[in-house]
């Protein structure tokens, strides 16, 4: 489907939303980045994966990858309070090594891979450049990042810790890394916001699938549109 297409369509799924819901949506779109990627691999906990997608809405991060060569990540809904509707989810699950198939993807697209482990000291979050894409791996509750990851990885970066524990939870480590890294993002990078064409695309999905009926409305447009 072409982009002139999404927005006639944009156009006419609009109309079925209050004004007020419709507004909020433009003021979301509007702040929604692509230039950092977050990417979990194999974490099971379906309460921190949740609260991860809660922090990618709200620190406006639109694209999510899943890695899951162990297990289906699951959403809570109680936890994620309905983020999961806003963003763009990549489970990546079909192939023998899916974090060498993420990864390699994710390069292709221009991304830096940047893994989070307290084992390497390239980077802290707040020293980590951010010119660049980033998709910002974190790997399981218990062991962290997979060794392809290691071997994979463009940079490595961790949060100073001073206490006694080595790390944070996940969820934790991953809101005060995007928090660090989308405050610098958005002071520092000029062209982090989506572009036009990410945004109608987006937009597009938002509309479709939050409108009651959305797909059944967007197959009726089409074919009232060719008849």
């Amino acid at each position: 489907m072409d982009t002139s297409l999404k927005k006639e369509l944009i156009a006419y799924l609009s109309s079925f939303i209050a004004d007020r819901r419709k507004t909020r949506m433009d003021e979301v779109i509007a702040q929604r980045t692509d230039h950092l990627r977050i990417v979990l691999e194999n974490v099971y906990q379906a309460h921190n994966a949740s609260a991860v997608l809660r922090s990618c809405d709200c620190f406006g991060i639109q694209h999510v990858h899943f890695i899951e060569n162990r297990n289906r990540l699951r959403i809570s809904d109680d936890v994620a309070m309905g983020s999961s509707n806003w963003l763009t989810i990549e489970r990546h699950n079909q192939k023998e090594n899916n974090t060498a198939d993420a990864l390699r993807h994710l390069k292709g697209l221009g991304y830096r891979i940047v893994a989070t482990t307290p084992h390497k000291d390239d980077f802290t979050i707040d020293t980590l450049p951010v010119d660049n894409k980033i998709a910002l791996v974190f790997g399981t509750e218990i062991d962290g990042i997979s060794q392809e990851v290691f071997d994979l990885a463009d940079e490595f970066v961790r949060i100073p810790m001073y206490g006694f524990t080595e790390s944070f939870n996940v969820s934790v480590c991953a809101a005060l890394c995007m928090y660090e890294l989308t405050t610098r993002i958005r002071k520092t990078v000029p062209g982090y916001l989506l572009s036009e064409e990410e945004q109608i695309n987006v937009y597009f999905e938002w509309l479709r699938s939050s409108v009651e009926h959305g797909d059944a409305l967007v197959r009726k447009f089409l074919q009232d549109r060719e008849s």
